[in-house]
């Protein structure tokens, strides 16, 4: 689910940064990204914690929803919350490689922007995006900062492995970590894949 929102919601985000024509406006939403995946994760979680607090305006607003804490949606968010700057850092990188005059061609051959997203922009950007959602799914399922603050029940699986290390020691939590290992290889392994046989 949380790769699933990230996908919606990184792709469009990297394509509008693409055609953003302020270079101090691209250089600012750049350090904001890298800053995000620089802090330390147990600190993201603690600002998305205060985020959603029920004292702040968009705490109120979603304590309507059940997602301010302890929750599918709150763990969820908070999968998204760590993963999406990967996404969309690496994503805006692929995209802005695309050089502008294949984009020209295509309306100089009166290809609308849909055509031209569909016939250029995607198949160029593919390499990147692929790498971009490996990145984006390692990173869902590696999250523990943002989860074990905001969504301690649910527990997401890093923050289960936590749980079962301090109260039932490594062996319980050595097994868990190869379930994790189970979950969180494969895909990334297979898009890498696939990415090395289609080229």
């Amino acid at each position: 689910m949380a790769l699933l929102v990230i996908f919606i919601l990184g792709l469009p985000t990297a394509y509008y940064l693409r055609y953003i024509r302020s270079p101090a406006f691209k250089r600012f939403v750049a350090v904001v990204l890298v800053l995000a995946l620089l802090m330390p994760p147990l600190v993201l979680g603690l600002v998305l914690a205060y985020v959603l607090a029920p004292a702040t305006a968009s705490g109120a607003i979603l304590s309507q929803w059940q997602a301010a804490s302890n929750s599918f949606p709150a763990l969820t968010l908070a999968e998204v919350y760590e993963a999406l700057p990967y996404f969309v850092l690496t994503a805006w990188s692929a995209i802005s490689a695309i050089p502008k005059a294949w984009e020209e061609d295509a309306w100089a051959l009166h290809k609308s922007p849909w055509q031209t997203f569909r016939f250029v922009l995607w198949p160029a950007s593919r390499p990147g995006l692929v790498t971009a959602t490996a990145l984006a799914w390692a990173r869902i399922v590696g999250a523990f900062g943002a989860p074990v603050v905001v969504a301690y029940h649910p527990t997401a699986l890093p923050v289960q492995i936590w749980i079962t290390l301090e109260e039932a020691g490594l062996p319980q939590a050595l097994s868990l970590a190869l379930w994790l290992v189970l979950v969180g290889l494969p895909l990334p392994g297979f898009l890498t894949w696939r990415q090395g046989t289609a080229s």
